[in-house]
């Protein structure tokens, strides 16, 4: 039987059985036993049909034994799986005994944590209880003032009577607010008309900017081509010069050949006068000695051998005559080389005027070109509202590494980055940059300036112009600035700026302006607002570093931002502002750090602000100029700060820092702009978020060990020309008006 069920409902394993009487060891197929099965086994009698038949009884027996056999194994074997069965019931019971324990520490930690809730839950009873008794003399306190809020309600309706009667009058004023509802409409009407018409001025503006494009490709177009024929024009007039320099040599060799003929041709005609003077003597023995000869026959002899020297004389005398035709000739074709040499050099020193009158027309039609394409530039950087930003590369210092294999810093010399790119490399990767306008270390101060004039003349002209250096310490943002005191070829920023206003200002009385200048100036040290014009020390500098005085920054509803009790001052000439930034840059707070021996530990703003009258056209402009050099940004581990040094280093990082957030506020275009998270951006609100026209100076330091801090200034500097702050707007008023020193 296979798979026959129990008593218990359990199916038993069947197992093969083996035939004990083969030889070879044959398999029956599996048996299954039951209880009745075993039963009958044990009690089966074995039957015969012969009492006498051996043979068939040993069969019989033999037949029985195997069979009886099969039960013995079919017992072992369910006793193996009785065994396996318990061994495994077992292993159950004892992890059923384990998880019980585990159950019992749980249930102990939770009967803890429950207790825990449970003291909770008391502790939160009582301090309900006190509510509740507090709610309830508070319910008492309440009824108490309904009694009061009834009496009030009479006193309400009481007032309700008076307010019936403010009603009507309400209702005639209503009246009065519809009529100017309606003159309100009317200048919406208005509005909307003016807006339609700014509308289709910004779209001529649109085509204005797409045109001035099109003469940028085509002025860049031309300058590509006019550069070309320079190039060209060039290598021809270094061709010719080189073919000039030949023919110069030349002409020396055959100056100096002729020369030597004609020595030659000199010393020639020496001896043959000599041998003509010699054979005139000896013609004149001959004739002596022949007359003597006729006299004295004695001489024959010697007439013989003078007449056979005249014959020797005669011959040298034809050789030598022969030699100087010859040289005669020479001569005549060395003069006839250098006339034809001499005309070759006129033609091409007319050739090479030529050529120098239309290399420098090209060169001029470049110069008017590069005008043109800056004007351009500036009128679309207008046009979009962007800050823009001038890259300035001060010079190595003695004691730096100047070798070539430690430059960091190179240009392109690709017509769309010349003169405006900059690639810096830092561990093998080379980083490029685009800015409006890069110096190299070569530049000075005057390049610089010229750069920025019409910037500056913009400011008389009655816009708000904002002109600030940024950069590490020891980078020369306060040389860009402010200058070397003492050399005139070296002035910087700042007193070149109010030259050049002072000379516009004296040009324009002829056209009927009258001018207004004022004068501030002030630092930010360690998030706190100094004076630099006060005449009292004490307002400028205390002993702890604080200035005493408090200097308030506001704002107006016109966008002007103004710093109260800041000292003002009328000024009329650059000698007298020269003598206030002397004076500013004695009160400046300046120290010593690893990094610079004179480093500006402060942020310092000049403003200058200007009001033009012109009493023909009765216009009034108002501009302000704001110049501004930033405190330079270091990291501790190179300055070695410390002390007062240590707290200025962290002032100035913050209050950069906060510029930096502001920058990246502004060129994601973020809703909030953090102004207020330091003086400095407060104070420069109007430059960065205004209709001001504003230029950044990033100075950088070509010293390999700077390399970081240059590509941090370099990364910031593209963030900041990236940003668009608005367009900015000329302030013109038809009327003169009086109104304060703002810093835009």
């Amino acid at each position: 039987m296979v798979g026959e069920m129990t008593n218990n409902g359990r199916i038993r394993p069947s197992f093969p059985v083996k035939d004990l009487t083969s030889n070879e060891g044959s398999e029956y197929g599996p048996v299954e036993f039951t209880r009745e099965d075993v039963e009958a086994l044990l009690h089966e009698r074995i039957k015969y049909k012969s009492k006498y038949n051996y043979k068939e009884r040993c069969e019989n027996t033999m037949d029985y034994v195997k069979r009886l056999r099969l039960c013995i194994r079919w017992f072992q074997e369910l006793e193996l799986d009785y065994a396996f069965e318990q061994e495994k019931l077992k292993n159950a019971m004892e992890m059923n005994e384990k998880h019980c324990a585990d159950l019992e520490v749980n249930l102990k930690v939770k009967e803890e944590e429950l207790n825990l809730v449970i003291d909770e839950l008391r502790k939160n009873f009582a301090s309900v209880q006190v509510q509740l008794a507090k709610e309830q003399t508070e319910k008492l306190a309440a009824n108490e003032s309904l009694g009061k809020e009834r009496e009030a309600r009479l006193a309400v309706e009481s007032l309700q009577a008076a307010l019936t009667d403010e009603l009507a009058k309400t209702q005639g004023d209503l009246q009065t607010a519809n009529q100017r509802i309606q003159a309100v409409n009317d200048m919406y009407k208005l509005l909307q008309e003016y807006n339609s018409s700014l509308q289709l001025y910004n779209s001529k503006l649109q085509g204005d900017l797409d045109e001035a494009h099109e003469n940028i490709k085509r002025g860049e177009k031309e300058r590509t081509g006019i550069v070309e024929s320079i190039g060209n024009m060039k290598g021809q007039f270094k061709a010719l010069q080189d073919q000039l320099a030949a023919s110069k040599v030349s002409q020396d060799d055959v100056m100096k050949q002729k020369d030597e003929l004609v020595n030659e041709i000199v010393s020639l005609k020496v001896e043959i006068q000599q041998v003509k003077d010699d054979r005139d003597r000896h013609i004149t023995e001959i004739e002596y000695l022949q007359a003597e000869a006729t006299k004295q026959n004695d001489f024959k002899d010697t007439i013989n051998e003078l007449e056979s020297k005249c014959s020797v004389q005669n011959k040298e005398i034809e050789v030598l005559q022969d030699q100087l035709v010859a040289s005669e000739r020479k001569l005549q074709v060395a003069d006839l080389s250098t006339f034809e040499k001499m005309n070759e050099f006129e033609e091409q020193k007319e050739s090479i005027m030529e050529l120098k009158g239309r290399l420098e027309e090209a060169e001029l039609k470049l110069i008017e070109g590069e005008k043109l394409r800056k004007k351009l530039h500036n009128t679309i950087q207008e046009l979009k509202g962007n800050i823009r930003v001038f890259c300035r590369v001060r010079p190595l210092l003695s004691g730096e590494n100047s070798s070539e294999e430690a430059k960091t810093i190179s240009y392109p010399t690709s017509l769309e980055a010349l003169g405006r790119g900059i690639d810096l490399l830092q561990n093998g990767q080379t980083h490029c940059f685009t800015f409006d306008k890069v110096f190299v270390p070569s530049a000075s101060q005057e390049d610089v300036f010229v750069e920025i004039s019409q910037l500056v003349q913009s400011a008389l002209d009655g816009y708000k112009v904002c002109i600030f250096a940024f950069g590490q310490t020891g980078s020369g943002k306060t040389y860009t600035m402010m200058g070397r005191p003492g050399n005139l070829e070296e002035k910087g920023l700042i007193p070149r700026c109010l030259e050049q206003i002072f000379q516009t200002r004296q040009s324009l009385r002829s056209q009927g302006w009258k001018y207004e200048l004022q004068v501030s100036m002030l630092e930010i040290y360690n998030e706190t607002i100094r004076d630099l014009l006060s005449t009292n020390k004490e307002a400028v500098k205390a002993d702890s570093g604080v200035s005493p005085q408090k200097y308030a920054i506001k704002h107006d509803a016109s966008g002007n931002t103004h710093v109260v009790e800041l000292t003002v001052v009328d000024v009329r000439s650059s000698k007298q502002v020269s003598f206030l930034l002397d004076h500013a840059a004695r009160n400046r707070s300046v120290g010593k750090t690893a990094m610079n021996e004179q480093s500006s530990r402060s942020h310092f703003v000049f403003t200058l602000k200007i009001s033009g009258y012109n009493e023909s056209t009765e216009q009034h402009v108002q501009g302000v100029l704001n110049l501004i050099d930033l405190a330079g940004s270091e990291r501790l581990s190179k300055s070695g700060s410390t002390g007062d040094r240590l707290k200025e280093t962290q002032a100035i990082n913050k209050s950069l820092s906060s510029l930096g957030d502001v920058i990246f506020a502004l060129a994601k275009k973020e809703d909030h702009v953090p102004f207020r998270n330091s003086k400095l951006t407060y104070l420069l609100q109007p430059c960065l978020g205004g209709d001001s026209k504003t230029l950044m100076f990033v100075n950088i330091t070509p010293e390999p060990s700077s390399t970081g801090e240059s590509l941090c200034s370099l990364r910031f500097a593209a963030r900041v020309n990236a940003c668009e702050i608005g367009t900015a707007h000329r302030h013109v008023n038809a009327k003169p008006l009086d109104y304060r020193l703002s810093l835009g």
